[in-house]
């Protein structure tokens, strides 16, 4: 998702104005992955098993995995999670309790990574959800090479 492309829906921008949400950053990273892999309605199973759940959890102790999270209340109702590799972003994945809360935590992220000096999110599949917020399809070849790129440098995301 090209970052300075990142586009935010009018319905969202309303949302955000109105702060229905608290923002943190790797506040509660292991609930972060927790909310990610729960089994909902639309989906029966997930991909994030213990083993993985594991690997996640100790890559944000090293401090290469990071969550945004959107809390209402002192509730966890959404949020996203991913690794920091030099100036990339690869982001793993998304849940939302609330509406707009996912989509918030998106716009969140974007905003950080862009003050932050990341080149590249990496948002792995190109949904038609993501495609709302501007995400493209690169060809393998020129994503190796802006992937290369933005693997020069450093970029921190949370000090």
């Amino acid at each position: 998702m090209p970052l300075d492309g990142f586009h935010t829906p009018r319905s969202l921008k309303k949302t955000i104005r109105k702060h229905p949400f608290e923002i943190r950053y790797d506040f509660d990273f292991e609930a972060t992955i927790d909310g990610c892999a729960e089994k909902r309605e639309e989906r029966r199973s997930t991909w994030i098993n213990a083993p993985i759940r594991e690997a996640y959890v100790e890559l944000h102790c090293l401090g290469h995995c990071h969550s945004v999270e959107a809390w209402r209340e002192d509730r966890l109702v959404g949020g996203l999670y991913g690794v920091s590799l030099g100036r990339v972003f690869f982001g793993e994945s998304m849940f939302a309790r609330e509406t707009d809360a996912s989509k918030t935590c998106l716009y969140y992220l974007v905003e950080r990574l862009k003050a932050r000096g990341f080149a590249l999110l990496d948002t792995q599949f190109t949904t038609e959800h993501l495609k709302r917020f501007g995400a493209i399809d690169v060809p393998r070849g020129q994503y190796e090479k802006l992937l290369a790129e933005a693997l020069k440098g450093e970029a921190v995301f949370y000090p």
